[in-house]
């Protein structure tokens, strides 16, 4: 007898008999779930690619019963044919090998020891079709030679018609989006057009003689200060719907941080001397330039700075400083002295219409001012933040990415805002064409007009009539409105600049058509500048003035070139 704690041999040979068995029983089990899984189609072929092996699930999928297909036919029979050629082609020039059109095309790959997974469309034996992916696999010897290939698949109806419904969702949202954006188009023209008559006429009354009594100028007063909120509340739905909709266009430039700094303060001080609100600004001794669209970086400053006067304390203060944020970025903070924010309703600030109690208080406001400002912020790819502390004040900042200095440039560039020069005694009147089909406002710009004994006023109600009689009459200057009878503004401002005899004239649209991308399309067909109503007088008179001075200058130029 052996020793004890020592196998014998034959005690080895029966043990390892023991688990061959028990691993061969777990392969036919392991074999047995495979050919019997009802939710994958497993298709065997030789080396040829005839089906040797068709499981259930391949049945149930595909409507053949196994002897159908079993040293038959071919896996490329039972696909959609024009799948199988553009495959064939797809891998030929992958491969930069001839391939013939087949099941060979598709085991190709896989002949080279590659595992392919790609999407093809089933033939069922009822003619009916359904989208599968199939994952193929050459099957090798022990000795490395190819003895067939492997499919497995699994029915992609589902995901394709998931993908479908997705793909439809997506174009009705395109198309609502398209349709949001011409209604809001339409909707703030509509509302413009009136309120351009009301503050225009009551802008007139205002600065005309004789002078308006106390008790009218109060009333004047209350007219334009409810027509400027009205506009403002307009002007900040619109944006946000447009920022929603993914419908507002930045142009990313490097902007100079002073320049805009400068412009800011211009129109931010005076609003705070009126309510006795101390600024300071800072100044800049390196010029930082920021990658932001010009435009909105200053819609952005003023309405934070504005917020900072508008809920300060009285005679509080409000300071403007920078600080230089690594790696690459710069915060400006604008620091009041006002009531404060109480922790828990800091969270609630960027929410639309939300003033956070301040409905009932004195200072009018939307609630969406702070909204459109952090989206703007955002799609410039910055940052905005708040810090405060009851009692003591707010700081609120903005964190933009530095960038460098603009190429210096040369640009003939003319200033909005210029000193009229006074024309001297005889001097010629200058004519003035307004194309415009509403009654009110062309009798707004005619009484604005009329306050410039130099300019005469000539006016046409629609396009086609605007053409003539700017052929005719030969203006300094023409308004165009857009929205006319027959031809659009945008059209008739074309016919002219395509004409000779008035191409050299400068042509202002003045619409109420206020969406930045009406505004660019405009000016990109060849407009001289774009004025949105309601007319702003000081606004509209400067620009005429430059427009003016423009008309001027061309004749002058025009006069030398005859000369010599």
């Amino acid at each position: 007898m052996p020793e004890s704690g020592i196998a014998s041999p034959l005690a080895d040979t029966a043990s390892t008999e023991v688990r061959r068995q028990a691993a061969l029983l777990k392969t036919g089990a392991l074999q047995n779930a495979i050919l019997t899984s009802a939710n994958f189609s497993i298709i065997a072929t030789d080396e040829k690619g005839i089906i040797q092996l068709f499981n259930v699930g391949a049945e149930r999928m595909l409507g053949y019963q196994a002897v159908e297909v079993v040293n038959k036919i071919n896996p490329s029979d039972i696909h959609d044919p024009r799948e199988v050629t553009a495959r064939a082609q797809a891998l030929s020039l992958e491969l930069e090998t001839p391939i013939a059109p087949g099941f060979e095309a598709l085991a190709f790959k896989a002949s080279r020891g590659i595992e392919d997974v790609y999407e093809l469309t089933y033939i069922c034996k009822d003619g009916s079709r359904f989208p599968a992916i199939v994952s193929i696999t050459a099957l090798r010897d022990d000795y490395g030679e190819i003895i067939g290939y492997l499919l497995i698949g699994t029915d992609n109806s589902v995901r394709k018609q998931v993908e479908s419904e997705l793909h439809e969702a997506l174009t009705a949202a395109e198309k609502a989006n398209r349709a949001k954006t011409d209604f809001l188009s339409s909707m703030s023209h509509e509302l413009r057009t009136p309120l351009n008559a009301i503050l225009g006429f009551a802008q007139l009354m205002e600065s005309g003689f004789p002078q308006p009594t106390p008790s009218q100028q109060r009333n004047l007063d209350q007219i334009l200060k409810a027509g400027w909120y009205l506009l403002e509340l307009i002007n900040e739905i619109l944006d946000l719907a447009l920022i929603e909709s993914g419908k507002v266009t930045l142009s990313r430039e490097p902007v100079s941080l002073a320049e805009v700094m400068l412009e800011c303060r211009a129109m931010i001080e005076p609003q705070a001397q009126k309510r006795g609100i101390g600024m300071t600004f800072p100044r800049f001794e390196t010029p930082y330039f920021v990658n932001a669209d010009r435009t909105r970086v200053k819609q952005v400053l003023i309405n934070l700075l504005f917020n900072a006067i508008k809920y300060n304390k009285p005679s509080g203060s409000v300071a403007v400083e920078y600080t230089l944020s690594p790696p690459n970025s710069i915060r400006i903070s604008i620091r009041d002295t006002g009531a404060g924010i109480a922790p828990e309703l800091i969270a609630q600030l960027f929410q639309p219409f939300n003033r956070l109690g301040k409905e009932a208080g004195a200072e009018e406001g939307t609630g969406i001012g702070l909204v459109v400002t952090k989206r703007l912020v955002e799609l410039m790819g910055g940052v905005i933040g708040v810090d405060s502390t009851v009692g003591t004040g707010s700081v609120f900042w903005v964190e933009l990415s530095l960038t460098s200095a603009p190429r210096l440039a040369v640009h003939e560039t003319e200033h909005a805002a210029q000193v009229q020069a006074q024309l001297p005694d005889g001097a010629p009147l200058r004519t003035l064409l307004y194309v415009e089909d509403n009654p009110a406002n062309l009798e707004l710009v005619e009484q604005l007009i009329a306050r410039r004994p130099e300019l005469r006023l000539l006016s046409a109600a629609d396009g086609n009539i605007g053409i003539e009689f700017a052929r005719a009459y030969q203006p300094e200057v023409i308004l165009m409105d857009i929205n006319l009878p027959g031809i659009s503004g945008v059209e008739a401002m074309k016919i002219l600049r395509a004409d000779p005899l008035t191409a050299h004239i400068p042509i202002i649209a003045l619409s109420a058509n206020a969406l930045a991308h009406d505004i660019e399309k405009a000016m990109a067909a060849g407009f001289f500048n774009y004025l949105t109503k309601p007319i702003k007088v000081n606004e509209f008179m400067d620009t005429l003035d430059v427009a003016l001075k423009f008309a001027q200058s061309q004749a002058a130029r025009a006069a030398q070139t005859e000369q010599s």
